[in-house]
This record gives C-alpha cells, structure tokens and sequence, in this order.
C-alpha cells in the first residue's frame, strides 16, 4: 500500500453482516472530519460524546436515526479523525449509510481488511503484537483464548518483550563500546561487566516467556486431533462421547464411516479439533477408499494421532496382524510418528473385554469411562500445562521469533565463554537477537509481512 493510499479517508460498515439491533458506519481520515458529521446530522458534534439524532440523505429526508460519535485526533482507535455512525442493524439501511458517506467524502474509499487496525499500528497507537491481538479477540473460541487475547491487547506480550529489548541493547552497547579498546584488554572488560552472567540471564527470561508463548499460540491455533484405526474400533462413538452430540453415525458395520467428520470442542479452554476418519484397511469400494486417502491427508497434519485399539479384539490374531500394519503405514507416512502417535483402548465396558496393556489409556466411548483421562493425556502431549489466567495469547510467528532470540543469545553466550572471545561476533549474535525481539511487536516488519497480517482481519477492524 503506497503513502497516498495511506493517507485517503477510509469507510465501512465495521459490524458483521446481517440483521441486528445495531449496525456501525466507521470513518478514519488524516483530515478533520467535522463538515462531515455536520452534513450527516445537522449538528455540531462535541467530541466524545454520542449526539442522537437523524442521518440526513441527500434531500434532507432521513436515512435513519442513531448515535453520532466524533473522535478528533490523535485521541482515536486509529489516531486519525474518526466518526462512528451507530444505526439500526438492517443491511440496506447501512449500506444508504455507507454510500452517503462517501457521497460526502469523494477522497474517501472503502476500508480494506484491517485496515483501521493497521492505521493504529501505523499512527503508534498500537504495537504489532498488539493489533494481532485484536483479530485474536474476535475470532477467541473459548472464554480462555479471550481473556488471553485481551491480556495481549493491554500489552502483557509486548512489555515482557520491551523489557528484554531494553536489557538487550544495554549489553549491546557495552559489547560495541568494548570492541574500540585492544583485544589484549577485552578479556577484562567481559569480565568486569560480568557479560557473560548478563547473557545468561537474558537468556533464561527468553526461554520461560518462549514457555508461555508457546502454551498462548496454541490457545490460538488449538490442537488438531486425527482418530485412526481399524473400522469398528470405536472412532466415531468416541467423537460423539468428545463433542457430546450425535455428530457421526455409529453402526456395528465396519466401513460406517466414509469421509471425514469433524468437531471442535474445548479442555481447559484449549481449542480441539477432532477428525473422525474412515477405517484404515484396503477396500475394493472406491467411495470407502476416496475416505482412506483423505484420512492419510489429515493424519499428515495432525497435532496427535489416536490410534484406537477394540479390547474386544485384542486376542485376534487377523485383528493383531492388521494394527500392526497399520502401524508400520503410520510410521512410513511420519519418521517421528512417536512424537504424536498415542495409543488408546476403546470398550472397556464390554462383557468380552479384554485387559490393556499396563499403563495404557482405556476407556468406554459408550459410558464415558476414562475419558477424563484421555483429555488430559491430550493436553499432556502438546505441552499444556501453564496456567491460563498467566497467559497471553501468541501466534506462531511469536514462537519463532523468541526461538530465533533465544538461539543467537545461546551463541553469543557460547563465543563469551571461549578464552578469547570474538566480540565481533558476539555484537553481531546480540544485534540479530535484537532484531528477531523487534519484529513481535513491529519494529523491524517488512512491509509484505504487515500485509499478510492485516490481510486476515474483517472489514471494519
């Protein structure tokens, strides 16, 4: 986006689409928009203050009545100049909104996706981590992620990063300073400011804020969770039992299921994604073996695998011969399957059952039996164990870019503890630390990575 579509008064409707109570025309310029408002309401706005009134069409018949809310800058979601028209929620009645606003303003043009967000970042009224907060916000799919998300936007992530940032450039001064004075006397500088108990210490407090972000993004991404197996073992009984609804159909005929069924539910406000696949076996059917090759897709991206075993089946030698096959499929498909490979026994409750292994997962789809423990294992997998209220919510940029923080302090801390340290490249291991800190909240974003991010928000934000 150039500067002078930057600086061009942006429009839109910033409510969802559809019927509602309430419906929100938003405006954001560079320039005053007082005439504006004036040729909408007839009034004369006092900022901050919500006037009620008629939105007045071009004869002077009105559009409308609702509120008028002028937000003179810098003191603005965006830091611009921005009107908020609040009317009833009907479609046509905002879009007569929208098309008289732009009437009025023919340098204006309708707002891209999150654009007004981007403006605020842009303006200073945001940082980046931030306004990738409030997408977050809005898109939260339990209580859990939003209050993370709303921990992000108040700036949790971004003042645990500044603080990192602002110890990072004091040893970075040093470091720099240092390099004007003989090598012969480098070895006692280091050792006097203690550079290397500095960096150690940097990189401890990188690592537990990389603990939390990594617990944040997946309160964002949530974990995808692919059940496979033989037909019959129970997979689809187990989705209904996880999403506690009647999402599959569960019948004693093996090849029930077909295609891919899935679900989102929630444990401990992390977000899960369950697929429910077709029975992994050879088939003549060729609808049967569409659902195979479309669930050797999704076990491809899946965070954990479960493999679901039939207690009742266990001493079957045909059974036995097929799991292991199935197994050595998995294996073939991921050279790190055990990662994400976890094994549970189905029907417990069954009269025939047979016992599982010591320390294995079993459980009832039909009565629930066991099942607590199988979310838990779940959760156990993927690393989840801090504490929400603690967290805040990331993404998996945030993630890489501590990691990347992180592996360049390890190298620098690495080259101070050599005899000699090279301190040429000790400045140059801490500038790029510094740098991959810079680019969570913004400071060093390349202008197609701001476009990507602001590319993903709805219309309006």
């Amino acid at each position: 986006m150039n500067l002078a579509t930057r600086s061009a008064p942006i429009a839109a409707i910033a409510t969802a689409p559809g019927r509602g109570a309430v419906g929100i025309v938003r405006v954001s310029s560079p320039q005053p928009l007082l005439e504006l408002a004036e040729a909408l309401t007839a009034a004369k706005l006092k900022p901050r203050h919500a006037h009620y009134g008629p939105f007045k069409a071009e004869d002077g018949s009105p559009i409308d009545h609702g509120l008028a809310l002028h937000f003179p800058a810098p003191h603005s979601y965006t830091g611009e100049h921005v009107l908020e028209l609040q009317a009833h929620g009907g479609a046509v009645i905002l879009q007569l909104l929208l098309a008289r606003v732009l009437q009025l303003l023919p340098a204006a043009r309708l707002a891209e996706p999150g654009e007004f967000t981007q403006r605020a970042f842009l303006n200073g009224k945001l940082d980046l981590a931030q306004a990738e907060a409030v997408a977050d916000l809005v898109d939260a799919s339990t209580e859990t992620a939003a209050r993370s998300a709303a921990r992000a936007l108040d700036g949790a992530l971004s003042r645990e990063v500044n603080l990192l940032r602002d110890a990072l450039i004091q040893l970075r001064l040093f470091v720099e300073a240092t390099l004007d004075f003989p090598e012969e006397e480098d070895v006692e500088f280091v050792q006097q400011a203690d550079v290397q108990g500095q960096l150690k210490g940097l990189l401890e407090r990188v690592q537990a804020i990389l603990a939390r972000t990594r617990q944040g993004a997946l309160l964002r991404e949530g974990l995808k969770v692919v059940l496979a197996g033989q037909p019959n073992v129970g997979k689809s009984a187990l989705l209904n039992a996880l999403a506690g609804a009647e999402l599959a159909i569960v019948t004693p005929i093996a090849g029930t299921t077909r295609d891919l069924l899935g679900s989102s539910i929630q444990i401990d406000g992390v977000p899960l994604h369950i697929t429910d696949t077709a029975g992994l076996r050879d088939t003549e059917d060729v609808v049967e073996r569409i659902g195979v090759q479309r669930s050797w897709a999704a076990i491809a991206e899946a965070d954990v695998v479960l493999f679901l075993h039939d207690l009742t089946r266990v001493q079957d030698a045909d059974y036995l011969r097929e799991d292991v096959r199935i197994r050595e499929q998995l294996a073939a498909h991921d050279g790190n399957l055990e990662r994400h490979l976890l094994h549970a026994y189905n029907k417990a409750d069954a009269a025939n059952a047979q016992a599982a292994p010591e320390g294995a997962l079993a459980f009832s789809a039909q009565t629930g039996e066991g099942l607590q423990r199988l979310r838990a294992e779940l959760l156990r997998r993927v690393g989840w164990q801090a504490l929400p209220e603690g967290l805040f919510i990331a993404r998996e940029r945030h993630v890489r870019a501590l990691a990347g923080t992180a592996e360049h302090l390890a190298l620098a801390l690495e080259q101070v503890s050599l005899r000699q340290p090279p301190l040429d490249l000790v400045a140059e291991e801490l500038r790029l630390a510094h740098d991959q800190l810079g680019a969570i909240t913004g400071q060093f974003s390349a202008d197609d990575l701001l476009g990507e991010i602001f590319s993903r928000f709805c219309i309006g934000k």
